[in-house]
């Protein structure tokens, strides 16, 4: 088929970027970017942090957040505050009733957040304006969830001075992914801050004694709109290949609504719902979509982080249940990391608290596939790479 047109579903960072490499690597055809926002592409990781804190004026503060691209000038046909609802082959009919062609597809849409039934979720700028308004106004407020949004959105809500509950169903912050060792300690830093913790605790409605409730219980792909042509994994995300085409000939899926499938990890699929995924995604999507599929190979490896509580939360890599933990530094102080080695003793990941040496050396040594000696990297006084053998 003859690429003539590009349709790009996703007003978000990945979506941008497509439509940016697209252009930048000369493609000259009709590119369509379809968003359900109203705002052009903008800066999502403030909504949880910096933002949080602000006393900007709105209109000024999103223009900030925005990226800047001239999409006028790259000859891009922006639909902003149209949501797609629907696909077939070759089209993708939007809500208002228009369809929308194409000749390659690239689906952009992102997460959105899961819902109780009650309080409020953070997903774009008005979320993000309205919970300002909570967390700078004093009154005692709840969060459902001690994940990487709850505790950024606690680690606000204290430094405003804002008492804070946070409701864990789990037995500790990021039980799913972390040891319980780091969870723990991970659960300290709640205390220190003065927010009030409570693991082990469900919640089926808002809790009592606040005035306002936060749903941080984690996002869903936005993947129902697409039906039921589409492989998808547990979580309905997307199944794509290590070139980003899923298994529609001419569809491919980029950033959190993906799940790519790693040649680095022994050919698992992995979804990465961070910044990092969305910036480098497209940038591998967009030469197999104009050269052909396999001009390109993305296989990264992963990377997010978070600010919590007066610290820099960094991880590298991918670890699972079968590899072996080895702490460096003492989890009660303030700056620590913790390495994964898999049976063969290679570096698989990093979390580094505080130790950005340690995420450096060990995005080079992961990326290696170094094999380390586990006793000399459990030294903190010596650096990552004098465990390298």
């Amino acid at each position: 088929m003859k690429l003539e047109r590009v349709l790009v579903v996703g007003g978000g960072m990945a979506g941008l970027h497509t439509v940016r490499s697209l252009r930048e690597k000369g493609f000259q055809g009709s590119v369509t970017f379809l968003g359900e926002e109203k705002h052009a592409p903008y800066d999502r990781p403030p909504l949880s942090k910096a933002m949080l804190a602000s006393g900007r004026g709105a209109v000024e503060e999103v223009e900030e957040l925005a990226f800047a691209f001239d999409f006028a000038d790259s000859g891009v046909e922006c639909r902003f505050g149209e949501r797609a609802v629907g696909w077939a082959p070759g089209v993708v009919t939007t809500e208002t009733g228009v369809e929308l062609r194409y000749d390659r597809l690239v689906v952009a849409t992102g997460s959105v957040p899961v819902q109780l039934g009650f309080g409020e979720t953070l997903r774009t700028y008005e979320d993000a304006l309205r919970l300002r308004e909570r967390v700078l106004g004093g009154k005692p407020m709840a969060i459902v969830g001690a994940g990487w949004i709850g505790a950024e959105v606690a680690t606000a809500a204290r430094n405003a001075g804002t008492e804070v509950v946070v409701h864990e169903a789990r037995e500790r912050p990021l039980a799913a992914i972390f040891p319980p060792a780091i969870g723990q300690a991970m659960a300290g830093w709640y205390a220190e801050a003065g927010a009030v913790l409570k693991c082990s605790d469900p919640v089926t409605g808002p809790p009592p004694g606040t005035d306002h409730t936060l749903v941080a219980v984690g996002a869903r792909p936005d993947t129902r709109w697409l039906g039921e042509a589409f492989h998808r994994a547990q979580d309905g995300s997307l199944l794509v290949s290590e070139h980003l085409e899923t298994n529609v000939p001419g569809v491919f899926a980029v950033g959190d609504v993906a799940a790519y499938r790693s040649v680095r990890y022994g050919g698992r699929h992995i979804r990465v719902e961070h910044w990092d995924n969305a910036l480098r995604g497209p940038q591998s999507l967009v030469p197999n979509l104009l050269e052909g599929v396999g001009a390109e190979m993305y296989d990264p490896v992963p990377y997010f982080w978070s600010e919590q509580f007066g610290r820099m939360v960094q991880y590298i890599g991918h670890h699972t249940s079968a590899d072996r933990t080895v702490l460096r530094g003492d989890l009660s102080t303030p700056s620590w990391s913790v390495c994964w080695l898999d049976p063969h003793a290679r570096l698989t990941a990093v979390l580094a608290i505080g130790r950005p040496r340690d995420l450096a050396q060990g995005r080079r040594l992961v990326t290696a596939g170094a094999v380390m000696d586990a006793a000399r990297v459990a030294d903190a006084g010596a650096p990552l790479t004098a465990a390298v053998l």
